[in-house]
């Protein structure tokens, strides 16, 4: 695991926690014999020996000591501490207790500048990379709000934790859409190949339909020729029957009366 990259919050320098692939071997102290329940003991002669037992010092006072250590707690409580390992140790890196001044907000503020500029952070839009080191340098307040006030580092402990599960329900919710949509592009695409079959054989039907009634019209005027001609040779027909029975009167007429006529 390689070592985290420098961040705008403000650490403690790195400390060792363990050798993982070493093999620690006896040591022998003072030029006693090893092992046994503890660390060899000098021998010392009984004429070496006071006479009167040393008092041991002064135990320091455990609330001083726990005064000191309470806001690194709370700091690894709302900032945990950074660990990697490297070459087979284990490195521990705590947040800095140590308050900030004015000028340091003022760094801090040029750090941001400088490492959007360096980073090449779109200053519009999403961007990753704007969005990381801006999380850095309000990680970065929040800590040094917390050690001048515990409560007001807490709650903006609270704001921060808001603004993530916000950011992250969008993102969730993008991530969402985003797939949503490309499940509907697909199936669009899918149905558009069946669409475009679909369109090739009704266009393929529409056309054989075109061409039954171009035929059917074919035959519509054939049949209205041929009935226009046999109308017309009818009538003709008619005509001369017609004519031709009008002679007939006139000439059984004239017989009649020629019949009549000597008669008188």
């Amino acid at each position: 695991m390689i070592p985290p990259p420098d961040s705008l919050l403000r650490y403690n320098p790195p400390v060792l926690v363990s050798r993982r692939a070493e093999k620690r071997s006896p040591v022998v102290r003072g030029g006693g014999e090893r092992g046994g329940g503890g660390p060899p003991r000098p021998a010392v002669s009984p004429q070496a020996r006071p006479l009167k037992a040393t008092p041991p010092p002064p135990p320091r006072p455990a609330a001083a000591a726990e005064c000191a250590r309470q806001p690194q707690e709370l700091l690894n409580a709302i900032l945990p501490p950074r660990e990697w390992e490297e070459e087979n140790q284990r490195w521990v890196q705590e947040v800095s207790s140590a308050p900030s001044t004015r000028l340091d907000v003022v760094h801090l503020q040029e750090q941001l500048d400088l490492r959007l500029q360096q980073r090449q952070a779109r200053e519009t839009g999403l961007c990753p990379v704007r969005r990381e080191l801006y999380g850095q340098c309000f990680d970065e307040l929040i800590r040094e709000v917390t050690i001048n006030c515990a409560e007001r580092g807490l709650l903006l402990l609270r704001v921060r934790d808001e603004i993530q599960m916000t950011i992250a329900a969008y993102q969730t919710l993008y991530e969402s859409s985003v797939a949503f949509g490309m499940r509907k592009a697909l199936q669009a695409e899918e149905g558009k190949s069946d669409m475009e079959k679909r369109i090739a054989e009704l266009e393929e039907e529409k056309r054989e339909l075109e061409r039954q009634v171009s035929e059917q019209k074919a035959k519509c005027a054939a049949i209205e020729r041929r009935e226009s001609e046999r109308q017309q040779i009818e009538e003709k027909k008619h005509t001369e029957e017609v004519q031709f029975l009008k002679r007939t009167n006139q000439q059984l007429k004239a017989q009649l009366e020629s019949i009549i006529a000597p008669s008188k």
